[in-house]
């Protein structure tokens, strides 16, 4: 589930190991070019934290992360 804080949509992932989410990564990469909207992200071994928030809109959440977030989700 996504939550939000500090005007961010955030998320963690945990695959079981750090192979599988660098490939998450990489798949999520190619997701937010296709969407023209880009993460803020970690990774440590196999968690992936998101961070997704409109930059240029003053750092808010819009419909464009709401639509990455649920694009994300569907990769899985």
């Amino acid at each position: 589930m996504w939550t939000e804080e500090a005007n961010k949509l955030i998320k963690t992932f945990e695959f079981s190991d750090f192979t599988e989410a660098f490939a998450f990564m990489t798949r999520v990469a190619f997701l937010a070019e296709k969407h023209g909207h880009h993460p803020d992200w970690s990774n440590s071994y196999n968690k992936v934290t998101i961070s997704l928030t409109s930059h240029d809109q003053g750092h808010v959440i819009t419909q464009k992360d709401w639509d990455l977030s649920s694009a994300i989700d569907q990769l899985l």
